[in-house]
C-alpha cells in the first residue's frame, strides 16, 4: 500500500509561475513506467530522489487508473517525505505523463503533455499557473512552437540514438540541440544519455537532461544515478566557467 500523501494539495512553487522549478542546479529527470518502479514504488522513488534525481516522470498509458492513482500516490509520497534537496535545486518534482486531471488530484507538480493530449492552454486553465507543463519535441520548428504555446519546458529527442529501445527517428545530434537550447524554451535533452553525453547537453545549453535506459540497465539506481548527477553539475560548471 502506498504510503499517505503528507499534503495532497502542496503547490508546485512558491510563486505563480511553473518556470520557478527550474533553480541553477541541472534537472535530472528520471522517467519511468509502473513496470520501473517494481513492487514498491515508494522506496524506488526515495532512491531516486535521495541520489540526486530531481523530477520523475510517472508514464504508463498501459495501466488502469487505479493503478496509476497507488503509484501516483507513492510518488507524491516520496518527495514530500524524502530528505532535504540539494539547496542549489529548486526542488523535488513529481510529473505525470498526459493526465492532468490525475496530476490535480495527487497533488502533484506538473503534467507532461502528449501529442494526443489537450492543448496546454486548456491544461493550465484546469492546473493553475504553478504547475509546470511539459511537452516532448523533436525538431527545432516544433520547440519554436512551443515555445509560444505556453509550456514551461520541453524534452527534446532523440539527441542520440535511445539506449531503452529501437530508434524510430533518426538522432539531432549535439549541433542542432544547441541550435534549439538558443530558442530560449527550457529543454532537457532525451535520447541515448549516458554519463559523458550528460555533461555534453549542459554545455551545449541544456537545462536537464531525462533519462529510461541508463537506468533499466543498471545493477542499482544509486549506480546510474549518482555518476549523472556529477557529470551533470560537472558540465554547469563548465558551462559559466
Amino acid at each position: 500500500m502506498a504510503p499517505r500523501i503528507s499534503n495532497p494539495q502542496r503547490p508546485s512553487s512558491e510563486t505563480a509561475d511553473g518556470r520557478a522549478a527550474f533553480g541553477p542546479r541541472p534537472i535530472l529527470c528520471a522517467v519511468l513506467d509502473g513496470a520501473g518502479f517494481g513492487a514498491d514504488p515508494y522506496r524506488r522513488a526515495r532512491e531516486l530522489f535521495e541520489a540526486g534525481v530531481d523530477w520523475i516522470q510517472l508514464r504508463d498509458r498501459t495501466l488502469e487508473d487505479r493503478s496509476l492513482w497507488q503509484i501516483g500516490c507513492a510518488l507524491v509520497a516520496a518527495r514530500d517525505e524524502s530528505g532535504p534537496a540539494d539547496e542549489s535545486s529548486a526542488g523535488r518534482r513529481v510529473i505525470v505523463n498526459r493526465r492532468f486531471d490525475l496530476a490535480r488530484a495527487l497533488g502533484a507538480d506538473g503534467v507532461h503533455l502528449g501529442f494526443d493530449a489537450l492543448a496546454p492552454e486548456t491544461a493550465r486553465s484546469f492546473l493553475g499557473s504553478r504547475a509546470l507543463l511539459g511537452a516532448s519535441l523533436h525538431s527545432l520548428a516544433e520547440v519554436k512552437n512551443a515555445a509560444q504555446d505556453g509550456v514551461d519546458y520541453a524534452h527534446l529527442a532523440p539527441i542520440w540514438d535511445p539506449l531503452s529501445k529501437d530508434a524510430t527517428r533518426p538522432a539531432l545530434g549535439l549541433d542542432r540541440f544547441a541550435e534549439a537550447c538558443r530558442l530560449g524554451l527550457p529543454l532537457l535533452a532525451q535520447g541515448g544519455v549516458d554519463v559523458e553525453r550528460a555533461r555534453e547537453a549542459i554545455r551545449a545549453g541544456a537545462t536537464g537532461v531525462a533519462v529510461t535506459g541508463i537506468l533499466a540497465s543498471a545493477r542499482s539506481l544509486g549506480d546510474a544515478i549518482r555518476p549523472l548527477r556529477e557529470s551533470l553539475d560537472d558540465g554547469r560548471r563548465s558551462a559559466i566557467g
